[in-house]
């Protein structure tokens, strides 16, 4: 049975039943463990394991964590990592740190997360760096265009040591946030129900003049003005409507988030121009961190890294065996079940598009923002140094083959 399928026999009314006998982090973390079929009773019985395993000893921190709209069910397909953190964590510290998962939008959504932690209303959250760039600018360091030239390179920038310097340390400094791991995308192009009948893309140009929803990210606006795709700030959660109304044709984001928020029924063509980074991220409160003594700052280290491997092969596989982001695209998920079609651009598109609308080719588009990054980062040159990191492996490496680091050793 597929994994997209092993939670279809739990209803929703059944795990919020559970959830109010057990508590919902120790209910949705017994969910994310099962790796088969599930049903209502061995729920239940998962459920009840967890929760007296969990709450056997006092616990030292109670960190809230808002997932945004994650559950147990959409983190199997876009494998972002938040409940298998959040399980390891309380294992490694054997208890003294209990983790409160609250997902499905519940305490805060894409692009408000990133806030509620900032003010201390969670302690922990995930959400897309490019949504949460809104209340953390300095998350815009990742988003040059055509900085990553594949997932490989976003994987080995991120386990780094050089991404402390470029990315983690100004992002403490400025935002109070504590950049712990990270799933690894790049963004294309969403086509809507309007270019079902239409030719599958070749061409960068067949996309011009298109208007398409964009996220909270300031420098992907810029790429996307460049490439002649009339960026409309859409909220992620009104995105699903306006595909299918046809208020927008498409909308950037990457193949998982596609899968993950039941948009695919309204997609028709996922076009991969990988113009800029996709990258759903957990980040926790430096206030909160600095609570805790040493080794708990430790455990939450090890656990981040744990965390980051995992999701380096699990995505990976489940962008193949359970989104259907391939050529040949499997038979039984959910992109062929929806009949979304994948647009692979030619080599020379991409190059194309790079030559339109990236840094190296297009410096003065950037030149604002590039240099109000440099500032915030403490001089470096923000796009040039993580071009050259993102650039140390083969272009052609796979990204499960990526080695992983830990980032804060050096």
């Amino acid at each position: 049975m597929s994994v997209i399928n092993k939670l279809n026999h739990v209803s929703r009314r059944d795990l919020f039943k559970l959830a109010g006998q057990f508590g919902m982090s120790s209910t949705l973390l017994a969910a994310g463990s099962f790796g088969g079929a599930m049903s209502v009773a061995s729920l239940a019985s998962a459920a009840e394991s967890t929760y007296e395993k969990r709450f056997a000893k006092k616990a030292k921190h109670t960190l809230k964590f808002g997932a945004s709209g994650f559950n147990a069910r959409n983190l199997l397909i876009e494998r972002a990592g938040a409940l298998e953190f959040a399980r390891d964590l309380e294992s490694r510290t054997d208890g003294e740190i209990r983790i409160e998962f609250i997902g499905d939008n519940q305490i805060c959504g894409q692009t408000s997360c990133v806030e509620k932690a900032q003010q201390g209303i969670v302690d922990i959250y995930a959400a897309s760096t490019q949504n949460s760039a809104g209340g953390a600018p300095y998350l815009n360091v990742l988003d040059y265009a055509y900085m990553f030239p594949s997932r490989a390179s976003q994987y080995h920038f991120l386990y780094s040591p050089e991404s402390v310097r470029l990315l983690r340390d100004p992002l403490e400094k400025r935002h109070g946030l504590k950049f712990l791991f990270s799933h690894c995308e790049l963004r294309g192009i969403q086509l809507g129900l309007g270019w079902k009948d239409k030719p599958t893309v070749t061409k960068v140009e067949e996309l011009f003049g298109t208007k398409n929803r964009v996220t909270g990210t300031q420098l992907g606006r810029i790429a996307m003005q460049a490439l002649n795709l009339n960026p409309v700030p859409v909220a992620w959660e009104e995105t699903l409507d306006g595909l299918k109304q046809g208020l927008i044709d498409g909308a950037e984001t990457w193949a998982s988030a596609v899968a993950y928020a039941n948009m695919s029924p309204v997609v028709s063509q996922c076009v991969d121009l990988k113009f800029f980074c996709g990258t759903e991220h957990t980040s926790m409160s430096v206030a909160a961190f600095d609570k805790l003594d040493g080794p708990l700052q430790d455990a939450v280290m090890e656990s981040a890294y744990w965390a980051q491997t995992h999701v380096q092969a699990a995505n990976e596989a489940a962008l193949v065996k359970t989104v259907g982001f391939s050529d040949p695209q499997l038979p039984d998920t959910i992109f062929a079940k929806d009949n979304v079609r994948n647009a692979f651009l030619a080599d020379d598109q991409i190059k194309l598009a790079e030559e339109m609308c990236s840094p190296e080719f297009q410096p003065q588009l950037w030149e604002a923002w590039r240099e109000r990054l440099n500032k915030w980062q403490g001089g470096a040159d923000t796009y040039q140094e993580i071009y050259n990191v993102a650039r140390e492996i083969p272009v052609d490496m796979l990204p499960e083959n990526v080695e992983p680091r830990r980032w804060w050793k050096s």
